[in-house]
Formats: structure tokens, C-alpha cells, sequence
């Protein structure tokens, strides 16, 4: 049944992805960062530190402006992603920007297979893990792809927030905390998280929720060494529509004031032994 899952994913996302290259909203500022201007949010900039001449592999890349981005700070990336219409876009950005950036096309749990050689870093950022039925498994790649010393950079919207019901007019919750790899989260989306307002043909998709203590303890068990567990209170897109933008805080999201306040995206930083 998880390939089914997967499969309905990955439709979604091939349609999501012509979506987000035409970027009408201006949600990927595509224009901008053809132009030559970093993507990245004021989270990861401040957290990854300077990764000149690192080696990474971005997972579940999209259309790879990130991996993009990455690039230009002079780091060596690769990116993977399940839907060829993603890469296929990714690819196009790459010519465009003459960044020699090769794009994978395939299952993350496939990741080791499909790339070679050994990261000094892998990149996992907003709004990848919770496609996976599996986090353990999925741990497992990240640690095959590190060479000794190279870290994981994992960078979520914040599991406890996830379970917000996103349609309610104020903060309720609307799910449990975890749900089994049988038993994901299905939803039916006709727009996308950016603001555009073209309709997506394969609106259903399959979630899963991954508890923090889930994801620590599957990075722990495949080998890897946690140095670092924040919390935010921003997130990079607005999951429910009383989300209100930060002042000066360009593309990121919080909950409003009159509303208290909770983490809303979270960051790990492991590292191999």
C-alpha cells in the first residue's frame, strides 16, 4: 500500500511543481534568484555556517532552488527528488544559472543507490519528512550517504504544530500526534502552500506525523550524534491562513499576536562518529 501512497504523492507533486516553476505568486521569487539573490531563510543561513567546499546531497530537493543556492555559497551539491517534473524543472534552473548541479531522480529511501559517493552534509528542509512513512529507514539513508565527520542538517515544520487542524479559524487541534506507516494523514489540497491560485489536478495526498522523539531516536540509532535541537517560531510557508508574515523576516510565517504562542518548525544538526 505504500507504493499506492506514493505514487498519489508523487502525482501531486509533479503537478505542484509545474505550479511552482511559473511561480505566479511569487512564492519561490524564481525571478529574484535568476537574478542572482540567495533563497535561503534567515533558519538555515544562520545555522549551516559556511559551507564552501563542502560536498552535499540535498534530499526531496523540489525544483531545486535550494540546492541552487547551496551552490552558490560554494558548496559541490546534488539533488534528489521523487518527481521528474521537480527535476526536470531543477534542471532547467541549473542551465539557467550555468551552476553545474546534477538533479536525481528518484525514491528517497533509494538514495544511496541512485548517488555516489560519500557527503560532507545532507540537506533536508521544510516540508519533506512528513511524505515518509518510514523515519527510521529513512535515517538509515542519510547515514550511508555521511562520510565520518559529515553532518545531518534536518529543518521541519515542528510535529506538535502539524497537528493543528490548518482549515479551523483559531488554534485547534485537529489530529493525533503520530500515525503508523498504514494509517497516514489523507488529505485532498486543490491549491498549493504559495498563493497561487492554479488548481491541482491530483489534489490527494498521504502525511505522516513524526514526533521529535521519533526523529531523534531514528538519527541516533542509525549512527548519527546529535549536536544541536532548536526550536522556531517561524516557518517558511503559511500552513493555516490566520499564519501572519514577520516583520522583516522575508517569507517566513508565526503565529499572530492574541494567540499563544508554541514552536512552529524545529532544526537538527547530528553528526557521524
Amino acid at each position: 500500500m505504500t507504493d499506492a501512497y506514493f505514487e498519489q504523492n508523487r502525482l501531486n507533486w509533479d503537478d505542484r511543481a509545474e505550479i511552482h516553476i511559473r511561480d505566479e505568486a511569487g512564492g519561490y521569487r524564481i525571478e529574484a534568484f535568476l537574478a542572482g539573490e540567495d533563497n535561503l531563510h534567515d533558519i538555515e543561513h544562520d545555522e549551516i555556517g559556511n559551507v564552501s567546499g563542502l560536498r552535499i546531497a540535498h534530499l526531496q530537493c523540489h525544483i531545486g532552488i535550494d540546492t541552487l543556492c547551496l551552490a552558490r555559497r560554494g558548496a559541490s551539491c546534488v539533488g534528489l527528488d521523487f518527481s521528474p517534473k521537480a527535476i526536470a524543472a531543477a534542471r532547467m534552473l541549473a542551465a539557467k544559472t550555468g551552476l553545474d548541479v546534477p538533479f536525481v531522480e528518484g525514491n528517497v529511501y533509494d538514495a544511496r543507490q541512485l548517488i555516489e559517493g560519500d557527503f560532507d552534509m545532507v540537506y533536508v528542509t521544510w516540508g519533506a519528512i512528513g511524505w515518509l512513512p518510514d523515519i527510521g529507514r529513512w535515517a538509515r539513508v542519510v547515514a550511508s550517504l555521511l562520510k565520518p565527520g559529515g553532518r545531518l542538517y534536518l529543518l521541519e515544520g515542528h510535529p506538535s504544530f502539524m497537528q493543528i487542524d490548518e482549515t479551523a479559524e483559531d488554534l485547534r487541534i485537529g489530529f493525533d500526534w503520530k500515525n503508523p506507516p498504514d494509517e497516514p494523514l489523507t488529505m485532498n489540497e486543490e491549491t498549493t502552500y504559495t498563493g497561487d491560485t492554479a488548481k491541482i489536478v491530483h489534489a490527494v495526498t498521504h502525511e505522516w506525523l513524526h514526533p521529535i522523539s521519533e526523529v531523534v531516536n531514528a538519527v541516533i540509532d542509525a549512527g548519527l550524534s546529535i549536536e544541536r535541537l532548536n526550536e522556531h517560531e517561524r516557518l517558511a510557508w503559511q500552513f493555516a491562513p490566520w499564519m501572519a508574515p514577520v516583520e522583516g523576516r522575508r517569507r517566513m510565517w508565526a503565529i499572530p499576536e492574541g494567540l499563544p504562542k508554541m514552536p512552529v518548525a524545529y532544526s537538527i544538526r547530528a553528526r557521524k562518529t
